[in-house]
């Protein structure tokens, strides 16, 4: 019982685990015991240089960058008790799809290329009948989602997922109608449908300073980064993303059945395939899209349920931008707004609020300034994540942090420990973001998805996030601005757990 780890890596991660859970445990004085973790940003009474006992880290440091030098920071951290914490119990009407273990999904033929359950099966034309283990991966994905996230922690599916997308056969390409720039929704042989956003902006092309946020191009790259971010900061709201080098011949012209989109197509004059498609920005032949002379990156989202079987709300963000070119928006003129903001519904609830702190950490580290909108499921009414989709304009200047995407946290100073705990985990030299993004992208088939200057400028980014939060607690309460969100849901878990109990006796 009292002896040491066989394993020196084992001593050095149960101390950093023990430091960081120190923070995240809202005992007294946690603030003071856990501000070391923000490498560079201390917190008023912070003794950077000392634990809470007064023991020097200089030695210790060394110590884990030793032991640490040869394993994986992404998977380290994926390993940290703050990626372990129990996500609560789903019961059954938490599940986006509930079915019994029993129960069949059909797919059916027909050029919507819906699944149905069995209690439809008599209004399709059913081709193939099979259990839930037999699901392909993008049925798997669809019925594993639930109130609290899109995919688990380590689910398997998100693999089969991802290598689905970047290597199945397209059977069929078709333009996606609406929408101000140019996405395919491609199908492929199992039915599973994907989102291709064209590559449109090299990896070492900024956004011009001059451009409006609103005409920016979104990005092929900034879709695949953002999946990745999002998993790293545990939100699991964005669906599996993986980049694909597509034959924009074969794979869209060929076998395309949209004649608007067909029409786009020519050669150019050295001999390249080249298409524009029908949109509103950028669908131009002097915005053509080129392959080499037919191969063109693209980024491959799994599609989310159709409206008919998973409705979805979409809300305008409170902290939507004006989207004018003189005109500015409320919040940009009164510092009080978020009083406002939570005086109205669904935002009274803290909870919602919460959940958009969340997404606007996750679209400044990005660098993402086009969030005008967010969508829920309806089935889980107020009490749900926000699915963070559409972040293609994401990862563009790499040179400007835009502070007022922070200005949600700016305002409202609430965020939930969880995320603040994770942050300042991200923020040291062991997990640092910058690090575990760049490991976790090589996995893509586009490797490397992001410049370097893209990735140092996370770094960067997660430092100002911090700030803020250190600025909202010296001017309020800790029990203000960081609330324990995991104390809340295990306690609503309990709640329901006994309320199906009781109903089942």
């Amino acid at each position: 019982m009292g002896l040491l780890p066989a394993d020196p890596s084992v001593a050095v991660q149960n101390k950093l685990n023990l430091r960081i859970l120190q923070d995240f445990s809202g005992s007294n004085g946690s603030l003071e015991k856990g501000s070391h973790l923000l490498g560079g940003t201390s917190y008023p009474g912070d003794r950077s240089n000392t634990d809470h006992q007064g023991h020097s880290f200089k030695h210790q440091e060394a110590e884990e960058k030793i032991v640490w030098a040869d394993r994986s920071k992404l998977a380290a951290l994926f390993d940290h008790p703050l990626y372990k914490i129990p996500t609560p119990a789903v019961m059954a009407k938490d599940k986006l799809f509930a079915t019994n273990a029993k129960a069949k999904f059909q797919l059916k033929s027909s050029r919507s290329d819906e699944w149905v359950s069995g209690s439809m099966a008599d209004m399709a034309l059913l081709t193939k009948q099979m259990s839930k283990d037999a699901y392909p991966p993008w049925l798997q994905f669809n019925t594993g989602i639930n109130r609290y996230e899109l995919y688990g922690r380590h689910d398997p599916t998100r693999h089969a997922l991802l290598e689905d997308l970047a290597t199945q056969q397209i059977v069929s390409s078709v333009q996606k109608p609406g929408g101000t720039q140019l996405k395919i929704i491609m199908t492929f042989p199992n039915k599973g449908k994907a989102l291709f956003k064209p590559m449109k902006q090299t990896r070492d092309q900024e956004t011009p300073a001059d451009f409006f946020y609103f005409s920016d191009f979104e990005r092929h790259n900034a879709e695949i980064a953002a999946f990745h971010l999002d998993r790293i900061l545990d939100f699991r709201r964005i669906p599996p993303v993986s980049g694909r080098l597509v034959n924009i011949a074969k794979d869209i012209r060929d076998i395309t059945t949209d004649l608007k989109l067909l029409k786009t197509f020519f050669i150019s004059p050295v001999g390249n395939v080249c298409f524009y498609g029908v949109c509103s920005y950028y669908c131009s032949t002097e915005h053509a899209l080129c392959g080499k002379p037919d191969l063109l990156e693209g980024s491959m989202a799994a599609l989310l349920p159709g409206e008919k079987l998973a409705k979805r709300h979409s809300w305008r963000s409170p902290w939507r931008r004006s989207y004018s070119k003189t005109k500015k928006a409320e919040w940009e003129l009164n510092q009080n707004y978020c009083t406002q903001v939570r005086q109205t519904p669904p935002y009274d609830q803290t909870s919602r609020l919460l959940n958009l702190i969340d997404m606007t950490v996750l679209d400044f580290l990005m660098g993402n300034m086009d969030r005008h909108h967010y969508e829920t499921f309806e089935k889980f009414g107020n009490d749900t994540f926000l699915l963070h989709l559409d972040n293609g304009r994401g990862f563009g200047r790499h040179s400007h942090d835009e502070m007022s995407i922070l200005v949600p946290l700016q305002q409202c100073c609430i965020i939930k420990k969880s995320t603040f705990s994770r942050l300042q985990l991200l923020a040291t030299e062991l997990y640092r973001l910058s690090d575990v993004m760049r490991e976790s992208l090589a996995t893509d088939r586009l490797s490397p998805v992001l410049s370097e200057p893209h990735l140092k400028a996370l770094d960067r980014r997660l430092q100002k996030v911090l700030a803020v939060v250190k600025s909202c607690l010296r001017n309020g309460e800790e029990k203000g601005v960081l609330l324990d969100d995991q104390g809340r849901q295990q306690a609503v878990t309990t709640s329901e757990q006994e309320k199906e109990t009781s109903s089942a006796a």
